[in-house]
Order: C-alpha cells, then sequence, then structure tokens
C-alpha cells in the first residue's frame, strides 16, 4: 500500500479505525472536534518527553497534525514518529464526553499532490508541516454512575471495555 508520503505503509490509517470500530471513532472524533487546541506529546533527542499544544484535523479518512515550520514538535516527529496526543480537557476542567487519547506514529507528508489537496480544502497557514497519523491505541475514559469506564481499542481487535467502581 503507498500512503500519502509516497512511502510504502501498512499502518492503521482512521479509515481502518473507523470501519473497525465506526460507534467508537465517532465518539472520538467529536470530543476531539469540540475544541480547537490539544495536547501533543512527542519524544525530544535525548528521549524525554515534550508536550505542546496542536490542531489534529479529519479529513480525507485520515487523522492530520499541522505544525510550524521548524517547531521543535516537528523536529521530534521527523526524529522519531511515536506520539501521543490528548482532547482538550474543556473548560474549567470539565472532561465532557470523557478523556480521550490516541497513541501512534505520526508521518510526515512529502507528496505535492496530497499537500495540495490538504491546503485547498483545510487553507491551513502556510508554510507548514504536515503529518499523517497511524493508529496503535485509541483510548476514552470516563464515569458512568459510580463507575470509571476505560474503553481501549488497537489495531486488529475489538475495543475493550474495564469498568472500576
Amino acid at each position: 500500500m503507498t500512503s500519502s508520503t509516497g512511502t510504502s505503509s501498512a499502518g492503521t490509517t482512521w479509515a481502518d479505525f473507523r470501519a473497525a470500530e465506526p460507534a467508537f471513532a465517532e465518539t472520538v472524533r467529536k470530543r476531539f472536534q469540540q475544541y480547537k487546541h490539544h495536547v501533543l506529546a512527542t519524544l525530544r533527542k535525548d528521549g524525554s518527553p515534550r508536550v505542546t499544544g496542536l490542531e489534529v484535523d479529519f479529513r480525507f479518512g485520515e487523522l492530520w497534525l499541522g505544525m510550524m515550520p521548524y517547531s521543535r514538535k516537528a523536529q521530534d516527529l521527523q526524529r522519531d514518529p511515536r506520539f501521543a496526543v490528548q482532547a482538550n480537557p474543556g473548560p474549567d476542567d470539565s472532561m465532557d464526553g470523557g478523556d480521550v487519547r490516541i497513541g501512534g506514529r505520526a508521518l510526515e507528508v512529502t507528496d505535492p499532490e496530497v499537500m495540495a489537496r490538504f491546503v485547498a480544502e483545510a487553507k491551513p497557514p502556510e508554510p507548514f508541516h504536515l503529518f499523517r497519523v497511524e493508529l496503535d491505541e485509541v483510548v476514552r475514559t470516563h464515569v458512568e454512575g459510580e463507575e470509571l469506564v476505560v474503553e481501549s481499542w488497537r489495531p486488529g481487535g475489538a475495543v475493550r471495555t474495564v469498568r472500576r467502581r
């Protein structure tokens, strides 16, 4: 399979996740779309974590991360594509809709046609770095009554739900 970066890839896309678990994917997408800014964790050159804000974009069956040119977070991902992104908790840390996070690999897009298509539709400030996400894990934690509910999904499996009192 050829990815939007122009390289061979067998990673799990947002569309793959949505096809496997449509209801869970919709819950996660809606949670991220409640607010504009979220929290991204990347790995610095020395292996320590870097936590920064960013916007996510769901478009063309993919999950995208866009960044200012030459930003530290973009440089982190160019060096080591592993990341986690957590949805904004909301005003007053309400966690309305639960705590949602996604982990995986962010692959920089270099294909001019993909970049042009993204720019035409999303109209981001230019120049910018664009990364396409390959999913390793999606987790939602929320409270139902007196129970803490943790829903998690990994490629090749079904949503797993754990309830704790």
